[in-house]
């Protein structure tokens, strides 16, 4: 039974024994049967196999692959000719907010094809291509947009910082626009994305393309991160993505591990000292989220560096140690009065034996009279605070430091003495000295106790040893010029222990008043202040909430007799100088980094400074 109208090969089906047969029919031979079903097995597994561009052909369908106009190719010669309708055109399409996976794929081949006729004339061409969204695409979008960006980096390098401003301003959250009240006050998402982090791996991944391609990537990639930090008035979301983002970088780019540790604690610092300056108030600060954000994400970021399986990693730590070291000198310890961003350092410092690295590179500073006084004054107070408030720190090592301190005070008398002239509380001429004391103060007022509990006998004969009586009796006065909250907690130990005797000096200043001169090339200006130092101690409690847990088993909370109660929070009013440290006279050059450079041109020389003492050898150094 044949069909009229059938080709020269026909199927014919017919049923025989309950069984469907198929019956290939020509002019040339006669039928032969084959079994449907197996001739139907048979062509579903090779369409089964068939798969285009890694597609499944049977159950996906078509991709939008539509366009108008040309090829790239003619398009960019007709541009070149002075043509540019076609090239407009191009742009057009590549503009497409609906535009498909299978879209994308056909340009970028195109594209790359053709990179290497992609020069400055088409600019604008190219930053349509990188404004495409191929980000949570399908893996063959992914694929190729990176493959582009490699074929175009490394054919037209000119466009290498166009490229790393696009990934880069992927590392925060998507952008959602809000305007209120004709403001636009667009911010990105707060709302948990699900693919976020597959979206900041593909940024990564394509970092790496570039890198790979371009090996001198890092030196163009690290004002682009500068540029494309977020204002601190976004939100703390935002600002915890690119923080985490551009610490990522240096994972596979530890050769900028300094200059990004550097941009960031540059923004914290910002925000701390804008918190700061609310005084009691900081928790209810609007920064104060964002900052305890920040200082979570890095720190976060140092246990990783240093701990990455959980056992130190000596040379990852070690390097980290030295470039956070770099920055402090360059932004922290400048700053005066910052709250939060040193625990950096401080966490940092509980690590072995960086602690005693850092305790050296602070004493070298500020027995160098080569730097600004206000420098050594800081570096001082670094050192007091540290002594004081890290509990991690051995009492060897507290006694060691307080050693160092107490030998530079009486070589600093000893020059006085051998002058001959007699000396007044001027502290522009004897900053570092005053400081100096007040550290040694600081640092017994709360270690005191350690030192004794070791061995009682040993450790009278230790605090005799120093010679507390000669420093508070100086010509110089000390105990007229350190904060009152100090001077009074030092007199009350020293005293219980006979130590010194000190209230008979405290008596004498209240009853004189003496007041307390600061000198310039101007002339003296005399004044009666409580804080002429213009103390900070930058280890006083800390009061992020989320970060503190880090920093709270590290930390000496004050307690003020023997039985008082014990694992206090880090947020209770443990300071004891809270309550009594007063505010600086206006009328008295605080001694700031800015206040100073305007008062003093000139940095005055330093007094009767005593030759150099070396600090111990750290073996970190």
């Amino acid at each position: 039974m044949q069909h009229a109208d059938a080709a020269p090969s026909e199927l014919l089906y017919f049923k025989r024994n309950s069984t469907k047969w198929l019956y290939t029919q020509s002019s040339s031979s006669k039928p032969v049967p084959v079994p449907l079903n197996r001739l139907l097995n048979t062509t579903r597994t090779s369409l089964n196999s068939t798969r285009i561009d890694g597609r499944d052909f049977l159950n996906t369908p078509p991709t939008k692959t539509v366009r108008f106009g040309g090829s790239v190719v003619a398009t960019l010669a007709k541009y070149k000719q002075g043509d540019l309708q076609q090239y407009e055109l191009l742009k057009h399409q590549l503009s497409d907010p609906d535009i498909k996976d299978g879209q994308i794929i056909n340009w970028l081949q195109e594209f790359r094809s053709c990179v290497t006729l992609l020069g400055k004339d088409h600019e604008h061409l190219i930053h349509t291509i990188l404004r495409l969204p191929w980000l949570g695409r399908s893996p063959a979008v992914i694929e190729e947009y990176l493959a582009f960006l490699g074929n175009l980096v490394s054919a037209q390098t000119v466009f290498l910082c166009a490229c790393l401003k696009m990934v880069v301003s992927h590392f925060i959250p998507k952008r959602v626009k809000i305007c209120e009240g004709g403001v636009d006050i667009s911010d990105s998402d707060d709302d948990e994305d699900e693919n976020l982090a597959r979206t900041f791996g593909h940024c990564h991944q394509a970092l790496q393309v570039i890198l790979r391609y371009v090996p001198s990537t890092s030196h163009f990639l690290v004002p682009i991160l500068n540029e494309k930090f977020p204002f601190v008035q976004k939100s703390s979301r935002t600002l915890e993505c690119y923080v985490h983002n551009l610490l990522r970088v240096t994972v596979y780019i530890p050769t900028i591990q300094r200059d990004v540790l550097e941009i960031v604690i540059g923004k914290m610092l910002k925000i701390d000292v804008s918190v700061c300056s609310q005084g009691s108030g900081l928790t209810a600060h609007p920064m104060a989220e964002k900052l305890d954000s920040l200082m979570m994400v890095t720190m976060s970021y140092i246990r990783d560096s240093c701990l990455p399986k959980g056992a130190l990693d000596v040379e990852r730590t070690k390097e980290l140690f030295r470039d956070l070291l770099s920055i402090f000198d360059k932004l922290i310890l400048p700053t005066h009065a910052s709250c939060h961003v040193q625990y950096i350092l401080f966490y940092l410092c509980s690590f072995r034996a960086l602690a005693e690295a850092f305790l050296e590179h602070l004493w070298k500073v500020f027995q160098n009279p080569s730097f600004a006084p206000v420098l050594r004054q800081a570096a001082a107070g670094y050192i007091g605070s540290l002594l004081a408030r890290a509990s991690f720190l051995p009492v060897v090592t507290v006694r060691a430091c307080v050693d160092l301190l107490v030998q530079w005070i009486h070589g600093y008398i000893d020059s006085l003495d051998a002058g001959g002239r007699q000396a007044c509380c001027d502290v522009t001429l004897h900053g570092p000295f005053y400081t100096a004391c007040q550290a040694v103060f600081y640092a017994l007022i709360f270690r005191h106790r350690a030192i004794l509990e070791v061995n009682m006998k040993k450790g009278l004969a230790y605090l005799q040893g120093l010679n507390l009586e000669r420093v508070v009796m100086c010509q110089l006065n000390p105990l007229n010029v350190c904060l009152p909250a100090v001077i009074n907690l030092f007199a009350a130990f020293t005293r219980k222990y006979q130590v010194a005797f000190c209230y008979t000096v405290i008596e004498k200043n209240n009853r004189q008043m003496l007041p307390v001169v600061r000198s310039s090339n101007a002339g003296g200006s005399v004044a009666t202040n409580t804080n002429p130092l213009d103390s900070f101690f930058p280890f006083d409690p800390y009061l992020l909430k989320r970060s503190s847990s880090v920093i709270q088993p590290l930390y000496q909370v004050w307690e003020e007799a023997e039985d008082s109660e014990e694992g206090r929070s880090m947020d209770e009013e443990d300071d004891f100088l809270n309550k009594e440290t007063p505010h600086s006279d206006p009328r008295i050059m605080g001694m700031t980094p800015g206040s100073y450079d305007r008062a003093f041109p000139c940095s005055p020389c330093s007094v009767g400074s005593p030759p150099v003492v070396h600090f111990w050898c750290s073996p970190l150094l």
